[in-house]
């Protein structure tokens, strides 16, 4: 009888190193084994030569519900899949059911467990008239983090938490060991440089960085580390566009404070000046995506460890919601899912940064981030075998083409690509052979934080 039910067999690449000889033995859906040089015996083997074997990605922000009847589980996790996601962690604004309640927290699982493809976590948040009053509840229904908005996009769908309700809901939250995220613009500046823009008459690209100042997302990020630090909340931005933001979470994170920090892929990869000039609504992001001095800073601050979390901040908008001459007049956000991982490897390759960096910021990060690292994040004895398979395979992107996403539009739509993904494993099953997604609607499973690691902060 052979030892173990699959070896896969490549450069394997870890948060600590790569394993040009590598290996990893699979047993029971489980890591069992990471080594170098010759594997032991197994029922089957998948030999990938010269590729990275990697820990699946965890997507730390998608929204698959922002358009009712558009895109939904059972195409997001699709398109994670087919990019190496094997767990998104899906926000809490859905059109028409903000998840403020156990209950409903509760019944968007039952809901995503139907049509997932891939593994899912799920953020909560609250209502401004419920304030801290459904945490625990949600807590108990398996919520994997907090979301907050110090703007406010839409009263009921994307509502803005005021600091003395964010200080409340922070403490509670501090109880349970879990983090709360936040979506760092000031509302008042925003609404300001908004209002003069269009007074301005400024409808082109320029129009939405102009609306949206580095300074109005500064102002909200010192907002919710101090709150964090008040509270003794872990505190986290969910996404960081300046150089500024991660300088702020340095200095609490240098004061003991629980401080993390989020980069959106769209953030490290595109520029106001060239991408938002040429795409227009199809860039639309926020925060915005911002000059290229902001972008270089940003990998900077990569390459220091100051970044601890990448994600893509994924929604797909129908192209009508994305296409008005307006700019300010587009709806906010882009998909990424099936690119998260190629986008991400290939940046770092092109600055001779190591593979290393990717198994940390998309996968043992996040994992402590959301307190699954029980379960998930690494290539590590215990641990989901959740793996992606990244080969050399130079092209360009064509979001249609694979036809593993609900749009055909994307920010990176024609972008060269040196990597991508040809094998994704969920619990050592492939759901993804370098071209058709195998996992049927389903095959995902809720995973909520482990309680112990909640209460000693994810470590």
């Amino acid at each position: 009888m052979s030892d173990y039910d699959l070896i896969i067999t490549g450069q394997v690449v870890d948060a600590q190193r790569v394993r040009e000889n590598g290996y990893v033995a699979i047993r029971g859906g489980l890591v069992e084994r990471v080594g170098e040089g010759t594997p032991p015996a197994s029922r089957e083997r998948q030999d990938f030569g010269d590729a990275y074997v990697m820990p699946g990605a965890i997507d730390a922000q998608v929204h698959s519900r922002s358009q009712r009847g558009q895109e939904d589980f059972v195409w997001s996790t699709r398109a994670a899949a087919a990019g190496g996601v094997t767990t998104i962690v899906d926000m809490p604004y859905d059109d028409g059911v903000l998840i403020c309640t156990g209950e409903r927290l509760a019944t968007k699982a039952r809901e995503a467990g139907e049509q997932a493809r891939v593994d899912f976590a799920l953020y909560g948040t609250v209502h401004p008239e419920d304030g801290p009053r459904h945490i625990a509840e949600m807590v108990e229904a398996g919520a994997a983090a907090f979301k907050f908005s110090t703007f406010g996009t839409h009263p009921q769908r994307f509502p803005r938490i005021p600091p003395h309700m964010l200080q409340a809901c922070f403490a509670e939250i501090a109880r349970h060991g879990l983090a709360a995220g936040a979506h760092n613009e000031n509302d008042e500046v925003v609404r300001a440089a908004e209002a003069a823009v269009r007074a301005a008459g400024i409808t082109d690209h320029r129009a939405h960085g102009l609306a949206r100042p580095a300074l109005a997302e500064a102002l909200a990020t010192a907002e919710v580390y101090e709150i964090g630090a008040a509270t003794g909340c872990a505190a986290h931005i969910v996404h960081c566009s300046i150089g500024r933001g991660y300088e702020l979470c340095q200095d609490h994170r240098a004061r003991g404070h629980d401080a993390t920090i989020e980069a959106c892929i769209h953030y490290l990869v595109l520029d106001e000046e060239e991408d938002v000039a040429r795409l227009g609504g199809k860039a639309k992001i926020n925060p915005p995506v911002r000059a290229r001095a902001e972008v270089e800073a940003l990998w900077r601050h990569l390459a220091a460890g100051h970044v601890t979390v990448v994600s893509t901040d994924h929604v797909s908008w129908s192209e009508d919601r994305k296409s008005d001459p307006v700019m300010l007049d587009n709806a906010s956000g882009v998909p990424g899912l099936e690119v998260l991982y190629t986008l991400l490897l290939d940046g770092l390759t092109k600055r001779g940064l190591s593979p290393v960096w990717a198994a940390r910021l998309l996968a043992a990060n996040p994992a402590r981030l959301f307190r699954i690292g029980h379960r998930k994040g690494a290539l590590e004895p215990g641990r989901d075998a959740d793996i992606v398979v990244m080969a050399r395979d130079p092209r360009r992107y064509d979001a249609a083409a694979s036809g593993h996403n609900v749009v055909g539009w994307s920010p990176y739509q024609g972008m060269a690509l040196d990597y991508r993904p040809v094998a994704t494993f969920q619990r050592g099953e492939m759901v993804f052979d370098g071209t058709r997604v195998l996992a049927e609607p389903g095959a995902g499973r809720f995973v909520t934080p482990a309680r112990a690691l909640a209460e000693n902060g994810g470590q």
